[in-house]
């Protein structure tokens, strides 16, 4: 097979590329802002929301995405909750992303010296205003690099999203493939679509990372 046949299939597969970032982007919107409110819940929760979040949390860590797009986009018509298979996987992967990204948030907060909040308390700032000037912005300089991992695997993981008929790259390359039933160049054009974002956004990830241990 020539080159210009291989650049094809890759031309071909860019709308799939359009939509799995979309369906990453729009599960990080959502799913980050809800690991935070859950990493804050989790410690300052009076015990019986505290359990829930804690439960939502380990399920949502503890269940792989495959089957949490099936329960969402196959098993709630089941109780007469029909989403679309949009819908069902922004659903599933907004609720990994928010259970994986929990853990981080809280332990990149719990990090911060506990003197700090103490200086801002000196420093006549209220509770919130501690928080939101003082501790926050030192717990996201230790959480946006693993954050930004977490982001990389949740755009490899939209992958998986063709189960459910999301036309994301794998669908585009599988029905490339039975069009074609060259398979393995149409799906190393996949391969080189994933690796087209997922390499230099792990060399933009491990730039950062060094760019802010400098100021540790």
């Amino acid at each position: 097979m020539d080159l210009q046949t291989w650049f094809g299939y890759i031309l071909e597969l860019l709308p799939g590329l359009v939509t799995a970032m979309q369906l990453t982007g729009i599960s990080l919107a959502l799913g980050l802002p809800l690991a935070l409110a859950f990493a804050l819940l989790i410690d300052i929760a009076p015990k019986p929301l505290n359990w829930i979040v804690i439960a939502l949390v380990e399920v949502g860590r503890g269940v792989p995405l495959l089957v949490l797009l099936y329960i969402f986009y196959q098993g709630l018509p089941q109780i007469d909750i029909v989403p679309s298979a949009m819908v069902a996987a922004v659903s599933a992967f907004t609720w990994s992303t928010a259970s994986y990204a929990t853990e981080t948030i809280r332990s990149s907060i719990q990090s911060v010296p506990r003197g700090q909040l103490e200086a801002a308390s000196a420093a006549g700032l209220s509770g919130l205003d501690s928080f939101r000037f003082v501790i926050m912005p030192q717990a996201a300089r230790i959480a946006i690099p693993p954050l930004m991992g977490l982001a990389i695997i949740m755009f490899q993981l939209s992958s998986l999203a063709y189960v459910i008929t999301i036309s994301e790259v794998m669908q585009s390359a599988y029905f490339l493939g039975t069009k074609t039933f060259n398979y393995l160049p149409v799906f190393l054009a996949a391969a080189a679509v994933y690796a087209s974002i997922t390499i230099p956004a792990s060399a933009l990830v491990t730039s950062i990372e060094k760019r802010l241990a400098r100021h540790v």
